[in-house]
């Protein structure tokens, strides 16, 4: 008897174990793990107002006076006069006519200078022209007077009248004179370069007739004369 009760008592909690163990086991079935854990990243709106405009785009601010004087420069450098040609079609692009004026004095003006540069050069080239000329005549006489270790050349345009040093500065004066016709050659170049380039630049400022000027009197703060504060006069320039 004894033995069969204690037998009931094994079966009996064997029996709760086994059905606690297949509801767990069953629990686990339900529930799949999850082993990949991903992480989650809040995201992020940007409220845009009205007002708040993404630009993409940027564009740059491109200064029409220097686009025109850099062409200025190149045509000069290219052909003298050139760059001048060019600022007298700068005046039919829209600027030359934003004052409403007739822009014929400044097309005469401009022309006048083209004519200036090619005349300057007319005359370095004829002074040019001329100072080697007279430089071959001097040197030619120097050399038949050492050659020939004569006084003079006979068949020369000076005779007696010159001696060797008033050839020899003869010739030094003309040979002096060609290197400066060559470095003003080189100056009135510069020069039409510079006015092509200032005269582009200047073809964008505002030049109407919209001046004023006032005058006003005013106490300026200084330590001169023992004293914090001394009358003046104050100069305004509006244009």
């Amino acid at each position: 008897m004894q033995t069969l009760k204690h037998f009931l008592v094994f079966l009996f909690c064997t029996t709760v174990l086994v059905n606690l163990a297949t509801a767990q086991v069953k629990d686990t079935l339900l529930k799949p793990i999850d082993t990949v854990q991903v992480q989650k990243t809040p995201l992020v709106i940007e409220k845009l107002g009205p007002k708040s405009k993404i630009d993409t785009v940027k564009s740059n601010y491109i200064n029409p006076g220097k686009v025109a004087g850099r062409k200025a420069i190149i045509r000069s450098l290219i052909v003298p006069g050139w760059g001048q040609l060019y600022n007298i079609q700068l005046l039919k692009d829209g600027y030359g006519e934003r004052a409403g004026k007739s822009h014929v004095l400044q097309k005469a003006y401009t022309i006048g200078k083209i004519g200036a540069i090619y005349g300057g050069f007319g005359a370095l080239t004829f002074a040019y022209v001329d100072a080697r000329k007279n430089y071959k005549i001097f040197l030619k006489e120097l050399q038949y007077r050492f050659d020939n270790n004569a006084p003079f050349d006979p068949n020369g345009p000076f005779g007696e009248r010159y001696s060797d040093a008033g050839i020899t500065n003869g010739k030094n004066t003309y040979k002096r004179n060609s290197q400066i016709v060559i470095f003003s050659y080189g100056l009135l170049y510069l020069a039409n370069v510079l006015d092509a380039y200032i005269a582009a630049r200047l073809h964008f400022f505002n030049v109407d007739d919209n001046l004023a000027f006032n005058l006003s009197p005013c106490l300026q703060n200084t330590t001169l004369y023992g004293s914090n504060y001394v009358p003046s006069i104050k100069f305004a320039l509006t244009f």
